[in-house]
């Protein structure tokens, strides 16, 4: 299946979506993500029929404002996309700037549609007054407005009337979830995450995200995290904490592409951990034993 995804985002779990899939529990009623981003689990959920309803949040008000546009109004932000696209030929440089300086002044959402999908490595980076200061990719134009507009008109028809979209702080999110809900964490890597970091809207706290998944565990709501990782022999981030009780699995997410261009073939593995909560309702299933789920785990 062909999974659209309109937002290039650094960051992204589009390549592993479906993996990450593979540890839902049946009768999800809603998936809520409280660091959305490019919204890429809640889509390919969404497209897979994992979970009836979604919640996606982000801190950035902007990204998310642009989110309610290609939910409930995608065919004027493709359109939108497509004139500023076409309006860049033979001056993409100069306009890209243009357009930043535009977006900085009014957070129109197609303005940062355009950026997104022409600045360097889609990556979101804001200055100490939150303004978008991220370079262009002067080696590329931006997806072609035809398939852009291809893929907002098949997220919207995904998520049109069954997704909540909110641009609120994380643990306020978390303090509304309930044990019928699937939570799935995707904070800022945590090597860069200190809060100012211009990487980042805001940063989240090492020990604040282990005290709100504590939280959750006692709610016992089932949640799964994705936060920390290895290229090669290289590891990134500290491991959560034992207390928690959760269970890793590492994810093959393809070959580094940082190692491809210093000349190496390192495998990058993704953490994924699931909570207590998770693993009770998959053991519960028929489709899953307890020695299936040991597999590629690490307690």
């Amino acid at each position: 299946m062909q999974i659209p995804h309109p937002l290039p985002y650094q960051g992204s779990k589009r390549r592993i979506a479906r993996k990450i899939l593979e540890f839902f529990p049946s009768g999800v009623e809603r998936l809520v993500e409280p660091f959305a981003g490019s919204a890429a689990l809640t889509i390919a959920a969404a497209a897979y029929r994992k979970a009836s309803t979604f919640w996606i949040n982000d801190i950035d008000e902007a990204l998310m404002r642009l989110w309610h546009q290609i939910v409930d109004n995608p065919l004027q932000i493709a359109s939108a996309y497509e004139s500023l696209w076409y309006a860049q030929q033979g001056r993409e440089k100069e306009f890209y700037f243009r357009v930043r300086t535009q977006f900085n002044e009014t957070r129109d959402p197609a303005l940062f549609l355009y950026l997104l999908a022409r600045c360097v490595k889609a990556s979101i980076r804001y200055n100490a007054r939150g303004e978008f200061n991220q370079s262009p990719d002067n080696r590329r134009k931006g997806r072609h407005p035809k398939q852009m507009e291809k893929d907002i008109v098949a997220v919207s028809h995904l998520l049109k009337d069954r997704v909540k979209i909110s641009c609120k702080d994380y643990k306020e999110i978390l303090l509304q979830v309930n044990a019928m809900d699937l939570v799935y964490l995707d904070p800022p890597y945590q090597g860069v995450c200190a809060t100012g970091d211009p990487r980042y809207f805001r940063g989240v706290k090492f020990e604040d995200l282990v005290e709100a998944l504590d939280y959750l565990n006692k709610k016992e709501i089932p949640f799964l995290l994705s936060y920390d990782g290895r290229s090669g022999d290289r590891v990134y981030g500290k491991a959560m904490p034992s207390f928690l009780g959760l269970r890793r699995v590492e994810i093959n997410a393809g070959r580094s592409a940082q190692a491809t261009l210093l000349g190496r073939t390192a495998v990058t593995y993704e953490s994924l951990y699931l909570s207590p909560a998770l693993m009770a309702k998959l053991s519960g299933e028929t489709i899953y034993t307890m020695s299936q789920l040991s597999l590629n785990l690490e307690t």
